[in-house]
């Protein structure tokens, strides 16, 4: 990803905050299609944004932009290092923005420790629940499906 020109005149790159196999790990934890809309949210929000254009994701938002927008999303993909509150705060406005039947998938950097419970709490606080999750190479994936979808569902 280029960042501006630095004073030198030449164009910069900064890292990354999310890997491709992991941002492929929440697309596939998500079960994201190329049809769905999906709003980018996290301190990763722009990685996650250019990653999901580059797979051919057209469908993509970003939090920020999606404010003024009432369109209801299909999938929300939550990346970045945030304080368990910060995360919680980031939960609210996510929420809004998804469908139904909307799910959640969210990276959690390994630097956080053990951070797996309160999130997991935080999540079930906002009506969802955890569906699936895996091990990435920087941390792990979480995905979650709001409750009233799954009792739709059974």
């Amino acid at each position: 990803m280029d960042s501006p020109v630095n004073g030198a005149g030449k164009v910069t790159r900064t890292p990354s905050l999310i890997s491709g196999a992991t941002l492929d790990t929440m697309i596939q934890l998500a079960q994201v299609r190329m049809s769905h809309r999906v709003v980018a949210a996290g301190a990763a929000s722009l990685d996650i944004h250019r990653g999901l254009y580059r797979r051919g994701f057209l469908r993509v938002t970003a939090l920020a932009d999606s404010a003024v927008s009432h369109i209801q999303h299909d999938a929300a993909l939550v990346a970045g290092q945030h304080s368990i509150s910060a995360l919680e705060a980031l939960l609210v406005r996510v929420v809004s923005r998804l469908c139904a039947q909307g799910t959640i998938a969210i990276w959690v950097d390994s630097v956080g420790g053990q951070r797996g419970r309160p999130i997991q709490l935080a999540l079930e606080r906002a009506a969802f629940h955890i569906q699936a999750a895996a091990k990435c190479q920087t941390g792990f994936a979480i995905a979650a499906r709001r409750n009233d979808c799954l009792a739709n569902v059974a």
